[in-house]
């Protein structure tokens, strides 16, 4: 592996949130390695096509990938849309019932990939730990 792909790989997996290519740039600038935006989207379009990071289409940014998957699996990212934490899940139940469903429809699907939006755990206890407004014990005026 090039030095590039290395350091570009080195920024998806020091991280859980999925970066752009110039969040990317500005991480390898700022550890003095200025690179242009092309060549990180050219190493980016590698990993991706050797399986070692995923394209999260929604948040048009990547992730590292953190297993191999096979061909049967459906790979789901749960991603907070709070803090952006992105958990990388394999589902061979959902990669079963995807695949009758595309067959019933007489569909064969490229890629295998399922993007959640919701909140994490840690964003739902922050918010049931943070202040409501109003003290401990006041009833409500109505």
């Amino acid at each position: 592996m090039t030095p590039l792909r290395r350091s570009v790989m080195k920024a998806l997996a020091e991280t859980h949130v999925p970066l752009g290519a110039y969040e990317i740039v500005e991480r390898l600038a700022a550890g003095g390695e200025p690179t242009p935006p092309m060549s990180v989207y050219r190493v980016l379009d590698f990993l991706v096509a050797e399986g070692l990071a995923h394209r999260i289409e929604s948040r048009n940014a990547f992730l590292a990938c953190g297993h191999p998957h096979d061909a049967e699996e459906v790979v789901v990212f749960l991603i907070c849309e709070r803090c952006g934490l992105t958990r990388e899940v394999a589902s061979h139940a959902v990669g079963r019932d995807l695949a009758w469903a595309a067959r019933a429809v007489g569909f064969e699907p490229r890629q295998r990939v399922l993007e959640v939006a919701g909140t994490c755990a840690s964003c739902r206890e922050m918010a049931a730990a943070a202040p409501s407004g109003r003290a401990a014990g006041e009833a409500d005026a109505g």
